[in-house]
């Protein structure tokens, strides 16, 4: 089974739940941690697989964020709103399901599939973000302009991070595509 094969295979989701268990524990990052990487996940997850998957990721993301805050993680973001996450990850499934049709990787191609994964980030982060300081009961008496400070402290982290992991994926793609064209020019030599 070549590259090509094992990605498109049933080994996927093993590097997929590998980096959202690695990530999610720690939503920014820091100097000792990645940024949560869910949404390029999710993504990726739609990208190349099947709707079981998406349940799948979701119960991991739960379960994921139940073991953290059993250890000893804040649960300061686990609020009535959390369901909000399904149309969060939905929204980046759909995304990698959209850009599937398009996969040549191509310059013109990769400039569509980027602005839609960033369209999809930031609705990714209209949600989840709007949901929680409508329905958590943290912020009742928030005004828009606080609101608005709040968004630009933390769109900037979570899009990018997201965008920077999406990248990356594509980059990884882009590789093993041009895996077996090096491999004849190999075997040319």
């Amino acid at each position: 089974m070549n590259i090509k094969q094992w990605l498109q295979a049933e080994y996927l989701p093993i590097p997929l739940i590998a980096l959202m268990a690695l990530t999610r524990f720690h939503h920014f990052g820091d100097v000792l941690h990645l940024p949560d990487a869910s949404l390029a996940v999710f993504f990726f997850a739609g990208f190349y697989r099947k709707k079981v998957f998406f349940v799948f990721l979701l119960a991991l993301a739960g379960l994921i964020d139940y073991v953290a805050i059993a250890n000893g993680t804040s649960s300061f973001c686990v609020s009535a709103a959390y369901v909000f996450l399904i149309p969060t990850y939905a929204v980046m499934w759909f995304a990698g399901r959209y850009c599937a049709a398009s996969k040549s990787l191509k310059m013109a191609d990769l400039a569509m599939q980027f602005g839609v994964i960033t369209l999809a980030t930031s609705t990714a982060f209209a949600i989840s973000n709007g949901s929680f300081y409508l329905f958590s009961g943290r912020y009742p008496d928030l005004s828009w302009g606080q609101y608005f400070s709040r968004v630009a402290m933390y769109y900037p982290p979570y899009v990018s991070s997201a965008l920077l992991y999406m990248v990356l994926g594509y980059g990884i793609m882009k590789l093993v595509k041009s895996m077996p064209a090096l491999a004849n020019r190999h075997k040319e030599i």
